[in-house]
């Protein structure tokens, strides 16, 4: 299964609350929703990080991939990409990082002057919202809806550069 099918979750309910948020008007209720779309954008993030781990182990070896999937049964949330270089992509050769890197930053130049926003950005917030949400009850009090939709589009482009990195 390709690490992109699980972004169609996501997809799927910001076509859904792109119907309903033009009708709802209470601050209080727009701002439950823009903490529920940080947490199923990063949920989607992390089902595909994890896949990305998964099939790149496999296609190294069986017990590598039985060692990846447990490990990545605990991802929970630590996806910043800190922790990705150094807790998951290191893990398996400082080769990868240096890939991750090369990728990142090329794509990072690509949408700054394609769109004027940065994919590392947008994705670091929506990881840093989604916690706060998550985890502490705290909304998003300084992101719309359309910028957390927008930063969900815009992270998507970091996953994809772990998959280009993960190849051997």
């Amino acid at each position: 299964m390709s690490y992109t099918t699980h972004f169609q979750l996501a997809d799927d309910y910001i076509k859904h609350l792109d119907t309903m948020m033009i009708s709802i008007s209470d601050p209080f209720i727009k701002s439950r929703y823009v903490g529920f779309l940080a947490v199923s954008a990063v949920t989607v993030y992390e089902l595909a990080i994890k896949t990305i781990f998964v099939e790149f182990a496999e296609k190294k070896h069986k017990v590598l991939k039985n060692f990846t999937m447990a490990y990545f049964e605990r991802i929970n949330g630590r996806i910043k990409t800190k922790i990705i270089k150094e807790e998951y992509i290191s893990k398996y050769c400082n080769k990868y990082v240096k890939q991750f890197e090369k990728y990142l930053k090329k794509k990072e130049m690509e949408i700054l002057r394609s769109e004027n926003a940065s994919i590392s950005a947008a994705y670091g917030n929506i990881v840093t919202w989604r916690n706060q949400f998550a985890h502490e009850g705290i909304i998003p009090t300084t992101a719309t809806y359309e910028e957390v939709k927008k930063a969900y589009y815009l992270g998507k482009h970091v996953v994809d550069c772990i998959s280009a990195a993960m190849k051997r």
